[in-house]
């Protein structure tokens, strides 16, 4: 293995984007991704009748449909629609979490998605009773949707933060300014506030405007999110306040990084209008919004947990620095 450092004091000496995904990256790595599609693309060469059979019945479900539903598409423009879109998520994603050192925290989310919330949402859906079948990967799209916001905050973490502002309110676990473990950093403590914004956003894109209890709390879940957010700042210490004004030159000046952020960030916020339509009726269907925001939530609060947690935290001693390029 060849491992090469320079000083992370030094940001003019930072390998590129390009460097680090060269150094990173693995061929098994985009199999894996592919692997996917390629069962999706499978699936749909089934004659319509045994896909139509695979699909969940909510009133008769059986083990096998619960799985087998989320890889099914009748129409070819669901499935491209579908594939597209989890082309953009997991490969952002996927992105965001090479580049930041958390390849086994990405690939552990993807598996958990495509092995076990297909059952999980299944599930969850018979909590509403009705006689109708369900079918398509876009539950598990919204998971990958999920989880970008944490992906996010590594990134922002590993390339993006001062080693001074790491840390919101720095503890015992932080070894110092240089090495601040992920769990404490200031990206991650702002996530819940996060969480609440984007399902504030949510629900003002799929809930009716209007002046009543429906039409409002889509603005009162994101309204709340801000205020939380703006109250975890102003609670921090001075010196491990991030400042907006730095954050958006550093944003500006690391070139590849700042544009990989610009990218994930803009998803975050588009998908939802693509995901939560305010008319969720389409030819023959209804979008089922309520798996989608199942899938939405449960990949976001399981990880983020995990994050909190500390267990995808660095496991180095410190004497690596945010540079490091190691080539296996």
């Amino acid at each position: 293995m060849t491992n090469r450092s320079t000083d992370s004091s030094v940001r003019d000496v930072d390998p590129s984007l390009r460097e680090v995904l060269r150094s990173r990256a693995r061929p098994i790595d985009l199999l894996v991704l592919l692997t996917v599609p390629v069962v999706l693309l499978a699936v749909f060469t089934l004659p319509e009748t045994t896909r139509r059979s695979l699909a969940f019945a909510y009133h008769d479900p059986t083990v096998l449909t619960a799985f087998s539903a989320h890889y099914v598409h009748l129409e070819a423009d669901h499935l491209l629609a579908n594939v597209a879109a989890y082309g953009l998520l997991a490969g952002v994603g996927y992105l965001l979490a090479v580049t930041s050192r958390r390849r086994r925290f990405f690939f552990t989310a993807l598996a958990t998605f495509c092995l076990a919330f297909p059952f999980a949402l299944s599930a969850l859906n018979l909590a509403v009773p009705r006689r109708a079948i369900g079918f398509g990967f876009s539950g598990i799209n919204t998971a990958f949707a999920g989880l970008l916001p944490l992906l996010l905050a590594a990134f922002v973490h590993e390339h993006l933060s001062e080693p001074g502002f790491a840390s919101a309110n720095p503890s015992p676990r932080s070894g110092g300014p240089q090495h601040v473990p992920l769990s404490d950093s200031a990206p991650v403590r702002l996530l819940p506030a996060t969480f609440l914004v984007v399902v504030g956003w949510i629900g003002v894109l799929a809930l009716p405007t209007s002046a009543d209890l429906t039409g409002l709390v889509g603005p009162a879940v994101l309204l709340g999110g801000s205020l939380l957010g703006a109250h975890e700042l102003l609670s921090t210490s001075p010196g491990g306040r991030p400042s907006l004004r730095d954050g958006l030159r550093r944003t500006v000046d690391r070139h590849g990084y700042g544009d990989l952020f610009l990218v994930g960030a803009a998803l975050a916020v588009a998908y939802p209008a693509v995901g939560f339509p305010a008319e969720p009726s389409v030819d023959g269907g209804v979008i089922n919004l309520y798996v989608h925001l199942l899938g939405f939530c449960l990949a976001f609060i399981g990880p983020y947990t995990l994050i909190a947690a500390g267990a995808f935290d660095e496991r180095s001693s410190g004497s690596g620095t945010r540079a490091d390029l190691r080539i296996d």
